[in-house]
């Protein structure tokens, strides 16, 4: 187990590498002078030189790359180009925990309902609750994330008042307000994952139905409840843990419409205004973090597929 897990974090270090490096050459290629987005379009040239010299701006572009990297790793991730050049990181750390903050309620929402429906429908297959699960989860994740945020917003914000209408996560709410502000956002996101998991809960439930151990194990005189949970269960949702992996990396930072049309200052929003703004120091420090969340999140996964399969540890 030590070297399988030793072996998935050297993975992980060398996606995080080769990602960097992508992120590095793609922000080089933005068009613009950084020297002149700092400092404005009347700077003097002088002055936008020496601005340049004092950003490394002028170093041969491997150095930039070897010197942002170097920075990025012991902490050191900038300033942003927005009023008053507040530095990246604690900036960049908040909005990081009020995503973490959202994606945990909306996965504890979204998984056990999905899990449910997707048992449910497993073991009923081809029969009319089967149907109805899949056509009514279907249909929730075709919906756009706007317009189901916005029918939300106005059914039980603005007519029915259950909840506000806005996730501004002000720093002196209560635990319990700010679960008020995020249910409506974490729904939004639940509509979003269910079908996926759901499906691959359905598909897992099936497939392990119909394998020779289950009859064998009912044969035997298990009762069925016992063979679903203890057997039949565990097996089935083998598949459905990667899912729940890339769900968690996505709500990291790919709530970006969720969070612009709730309000809400997490980290899909923040990246959506350094690309704006052409604050290229936030950007990168930005999509680094969510790659960084995303590798986690599969790693996590791979371990989790180790412990429910010990066959993955021997290979």
């Amino acid at each position: 187990m030590a070297r399988y897990l030793l072996r998935r974090i050297v993975l992980l270090l060398i996606t995080l590498l080769i990602t960097s490096v992508v992120i590095f050459a793609l922000t080089q290629l933005l068009p613009g002078d950084v020297a002149r987005l700092i400092l404005g379009r009347e700077a003097q040239p002088q002055a936008l030189e020496d601005l340049r010299l004092e950003l490394g701006l002028n170093d041969p572009i491997p150095m930039q790359y070897v010197n942002w990297l170097s920075g990025f790793v012991t902490g050191d991730w900038g300033t942003s180009f927005t009023s008053g050049n507040p530095p990246i990181r604690p900036l960049v750390l908040e909005r990081v925990g009020n995503s973490l903050l959202l994606a945990f309620y909306a996965l504890a929402i979204s998984i056990p309902l999905a899990i449910f429906l997707g048992v449910l429908a497993g073991l009923n297959e081809n029969k009319w609750i089967d149907n109805v699960i899949s056509v009514v989860s279907l249909s929730v994740v075709g919906l756009p994330e706007f317009v189901t945020g916005l029918v939300l917003i106005n059914v039980f914000a603005l007519g029915l008042g259950w909840f506000p209408a806005s996730a501004t996560a002000p720093a002196d709410a209560t635990f319990g307000e700010m679960l008020s502000q995020l249910t409506l956002p974490a729904i939004t996101a639940t509509f979003v994952l269910l079908a996926y998991v759901v499906r691959m809960t359905r598909a897992g439930m099936i497939d392990e139905l119909k394998k020779p151990y289950v009859r064998t194990v009912t044969l035997k005189g298990l009762p069925r409840r016992q063979v679903i949970v203890k057997h039949v269960l565990r097996n089935a949702l083998l598949p459905t843990i990667t899912v729940i992996a890339i769900s968690f990396g996505w709500l990291i930072g790919g709530l970006i419409v969720i969070e612009n049309v709730f309000s809400y200052p997490g980290l899909g929003r923040l990246l959506t205004a350094a690309v704006e703004r052409k604050d290229i120091p936030l950007l990168q420090a930005s999509v680094m973090v969510i790659v960084f969340f995303f590798a986690l999140a599969n790693l996590i996964a791979d371990l989790l597929y180790a412990l429910l399969n010990p066959r993955i540890r021997l290979e």
